[in-house]
């Protein structure tokens, strides 16, 4: 029995540069999927930092000598020093009833993270109450 090497029998494809098709192909949706994880983890440290500033505003706030207002302050300066600027434009703070108890609420609201130009808009709302220590 007589084998060539070089050229493939009468009939028969060669899959000579395939390698380099499928390591194009397959490369191009391993990235795809890097950068979707990657957004993911991204927008769910953002909304885990907003909650943390945000219960970390409302007990300054709801502390005997402090406001509410106060509380919004302090959750916009952690914001600003932890992620970014942007994140802290809509946070706002008030004084309610929640079951009898007096609680100061303060309510985050910002703009989902998105790296790149594609990805899913839209916004983060999160929220975060404390006791009021002057009842």
């Amino acid at each position: 029995m007589i084998v060539r090497l070089g050229r493939p029998a009468e009939g028969v494809r060669s899959d000579g540069g395939s390698a380099v098709a499928e390591f194009a192909m397959v490369s191009a949706l391993v990235i795809v999927l890097f950068l979707a994880a990657f957004q993911l983890g991204f927008a769910l440290h953002v909304r885990n930092t907003l909650i943390a500033h945000a219960s970390e505003g409302a007990r300054y706030g709801a502390r005997a000598d402090s406001s509410p207002s106060q509380g919004a302050e302090r959750t916009r300066y952690l914001i600003r020093s932890s992620v970014s600027g942007r994140y802290a434009t809509g946070v706002s703070a008030d004084r309610t009833t929640e079951g009898g108890a007096a609680v100061v609420r303060v309510s985050v609201v910002a703009p989902l993270p998105v790296i790149g130009p594609f990805g899913p808009g839209g916004e983060l709302k999160v929220s975060a109450r404390a006791y009021a220590e002057d009842q």
